[in-house]
């Protein structure tokens, strides 16, 4: 049941509520449909990026209050913040995949050893040389040479790479462009055989702490319809594709319901959330320290509430 409307105040200011296209994104497609019918309960400005360069600022500078984000920026936005950034919720968890042109049999991580995987700059890489080290693999090479996803995504369409590391839902654009394409391994499962099971999380909901301290309310009833948002994602799959792709999320909803299923979209909060995401940031920062500002965020970066 969606949570009910108390009457919103006429001077309340507007939630300023955005997020990146992608998997980050689509837990919010109910709640945006919502927002652009009047049905919300409280009032949002809500908008859609293409990247985290055009959520960064906003975050910063106070012009956003809470984005959905990746785990890793939210950790970066946190240190260049002093702790100005805390994560309200988990929202995703893995969404990478080795996927082979059929030229070579993949099976298990073992199957890669010797071998070249191409796989996007930055967090897909940290994430894959995690579970491949873990693994006790010693001789994979991992090739940034496209280091942007949609780039890796064209390449792998076309034929050009054998073994590669993709995020959906660039691996359901991948197979319908490329029909010998074969998903071999699900990173999720593979993180989770070397890694505390549940930990591989790579999508968030950031808030402004300042936000947070002066409007506690609109935080929580924030939560109560994002909550709603994702348990409408996983109930209906067909609705929620058509809304993504009315929205502006993803471009395409018969992608997007392909995708879906394989996104990991998830609703985790308080102790849990902090459990899971404080120990990605430990095993990302022990691959890469840059890539999470450099620290292990404090407890102080976990907004949980009491009660």
């Amino acid at each position: 049941e969606p949570p009910e409307q108390p009457e919103t105040p006429a001077d309340v200011d507007p939630v300023d509520f955005a997020v990146i296209s992608g998997p980050t994104g689509v837990g919010a497609a109910k709640l945006l449909t919502q927002i652009e019918k009047g049905e919300a309960q409280q009032l949002y400005n809500f908008s859609i990026a293409a990247s985290n360069d055009e959520i960064n600022p906003g975050l910063i500078n106070g012009t956003l209050d809470i984005a959905a984000v990746a785990t890793n920026l939210a950790a970066n936005l946190s240190a260049k913040t002093e702790g100005g950034i805390q994560v309200l919720c988990i929202n995703t968890l893995g969404v990478l995949y080795v996927v082979t042109d059929g030229s070579v049999t993949v099976e298990s991580m073992a199957d890669l050893e010797g071998q070249t995987v191409y796989a996007p700059a930055q967090n897909p890489s940290f994430i894959f040389q995690h579970i491949v080290t873990a693994a006790g693999l010693t001789d994979v090479t991992i090739d940034n040479t496209y280091a942007q996803p949609a780039d890796l995504n064209t390449a792998v369409s076309a034929g050009e790479v054998a073994i590669a590391v993709l995020p959906e839902p660039m691996v359901t654009v991948a197979k319908s462009k490329n029909p010998d394409l074969k998903v071999a391994l699900d990173l999720t499962a593979e993180w989770d055989k070397v890694s505390q099971p549940g930990s591989l999380v790579q999508g968030c909901v950031v808030v402004r702490k300042d936000f947070v301290a002066e409007n506690p309310v609109a935080v929580t009833t924030f939560l109560d319809e994002y909550g709603y948002s994702i348990e409408a994602l996983t109930t209906d799959v067909e609705g929620t594709a058509a809304k993504i792709e009315a929205t502006g999320i993803f471009t395409k909803a018969a992608v997007a319901a392909k995708a879906i299923p394989n996104c990991n979209v998830c609703f985790i909060i308080g102790e849990e959330m902090q459990a899971a995401l404080s120990q990605f940031l430990t095993i990302m920062h022990g691959v890469a320290p840059a890539s999470v500002g450099g620290n292990i965020p404090s407890d102080d970066f976990y907004c949980v509430f009491n009660g």
